[in-house]
């Protein structure tokens, strides 16, 4: 029997609905992903949002969740939303990936993104910059790390190889650049080695400038990273057509392209389905294997 995959368009103004209609008209899913699109959608001009469109992709994720939980749903995969739109619509988080764990019920959840030979994880998320150091804890790296080398585990039978990257340059110089590699990180990678024994391998901190390299040229399968854009710009730069955003942690699988709703481009006929695609895709394989 087909996997029910509950796909929600996001903001309908935006390429949703172009790159939902391409990736299942594509030939390129797999036979047992049995689509299912989530949601009522105004019809509204392309390239327009409006509070009206941001409640339909909010409306859509409530209903997405409540099947979800039900067992109607598989997995689902989320369409691109645009966030400043949903919170003028009364959206109260930070992004999809929370509202899925409050609406679940989970506070151990993480967001991860795969794509082509990079998979990163995130310790901290959608913060500025400048309260990394401070937000940066022990318990939350290894909360992650764990959140990830399950994810692995799900995926392969091997045992994961991970890399956590250093949050400073040449990860602290030995601690002539900052403190955080060896007051937070180290300790908290050798919990991980600890805690994980043979299970997983875990190596760090790791200098940040090279361990994406090291990940690329098969060293590691994924790496830990301290902030949102240590991990994303590389993931971008490296496979930008085909990112998958996976929410680690929930009771079933979630996955979403990794772009934006691309608001300039929408009905132009040049929005790319690959990351839906692999969206679907990656929801297919984790519902099959039981979920990361």
């Amino acid at each position: 029997m087909p996997l029910r995959i509950g796909i929600t368009l996001g903001d309908c103004a935006g390429i949703g609905p172009e790159i939902v209609d391409l990736a299942l008209k594509s030939g390129r899913l797999p036979d047992s992903a049995g689509c299912v699109i989530v949601g009522k959608y105004p019809d509204c001009p392309l390239g327009k949002p409006t509070l009206e469109t941001a409640r339909a992709a909010a409306t859509a994720l409530e209903e997405a969740v409540t099947l979800a939980r039900r067992g109607e749903l598989n997995a689902i995969v989320t369409g691109p939303v645009h966030k400043a739109r949903m919170y003028e619509a009364g959206f109260k988080f930070p992004g999809q990936t929370e509202f899925f764990a409050e609406r679940c019920g989970v506070k151990n959840f993480a967001m991860l993104l795969t794509g082509g030979k990079i998979t990163v994880a995130l310790v901290t998320t959608h913060i500025p910059l400048s309260e990394v150091p401070g937000v940066l804890k022990q318990a939350e790296i290894v909360r992650v790390g764990q959140l990830l080398a399950d994810f692995l585990r799900c995926r392969s039978n091997k045992t994961p190889r991970i890399a956590v990257a250093g949050l400073n340059p040449h990860a602290g110089e030995s601690g002539k650049i900052g403190r955080e590699e060896i007051e937070i990180i180290a300790p908290a990678v050798l919990e991980l080695q600890k805690t994980s024994g043979a299970r997983s391998t875990i190596e760090g901190p790791l200098s940040p400038d090279t361990v994406f390299h090291r990940a690329m040229e098969g060293e590691f399968d994924a790496v830990l990273c301290m902030y949102h854009d240590q991990g994303l710009i590389p993931l971008k730069l490296h496979a930008f057509h085909d990112g998958v955003n996976v929410t680690l942690g929930l009771p079933f699988p979630r996955t979403s392209p990794d772009h934006g709703t691309a608001f300039a481009i929408a009905g132009k006929g040049i929005a790319r389905p690959d990351s839906m695609i692999a969206a679907i895709t990656l929801a297919v394989e984790l519902a099959t294997k039981g979920n990361a």
